[in-house]
């Protein structure tokens, strides 16, 4: 299965970081930065999360909640959190059902090995739970700004 764009998101149920089971349906009637990233704690991620950390509060003013996804089980998401002050949501994809389900878990090489991983993606989903927006592939820097221009182009 592979999401489209102008399709319904596809939903989940997944662990989160404040200890309750979470689907993408909880969050309906607003939009929703849906990003998937490798691993808690490593440099790329850590910027990443920390650029949505600081653009959290516009996000907020644009209806938008912003949920981020890696394979890491929820306590070492919980000390992601607390070590960078995270004010959003983390999930727990442990066996990778939502990162196949949009497409993310793919064969990466590094070093010249070979394994199953993340590659680093972000969803927008509408507030009628509709992607209208996707970036595959991401770079780091400057991407929570696009994502955040984006998102004030829809609502305008």
């Amino acid at each position: 299965m592979t999401v489209k764009i102008g399709e319904k998101a596809p939903d989940f149920k997944l662990n989160a970081s404040n200890g309750e089971v979470i689907s993408l349906s909880d969050f309906a009637g607003k939009h929703i930065i849906l990003y998937f990233y490798p691993k808690d704690m490593t440099p790329g991620c850590t910027t990443e999360a920390c650029d949505f950390r600081d653009q959290h509060e516009q996000f907020k003013e644009l209806d938008a909640v912003i949920l981020g996804v890696s394979p890491d089980p929820v306590d070492r998401h919980m000390k992601f959190i607390e070590k960078h002050g995270l004010p959003f949501l983390l999930l727990a994809d442990e066996h990778h059902e939502a990162a196949e389900a949009y497409d993310v878990w793919k064969l990466k090489k590094n070093f010249g090995k070979e394994y199953m991983g993340i590659e680093r993606s972000t969803f927008l989903i509408d507030k009628q739970g509709i992607l209208i927006k996707e970036w595959r592939k991401v770079k780091v820097k400057g991407h929570t700004e696009e994502a955040l221009e984006y998102l004030r182009k829809t609502e305008a």
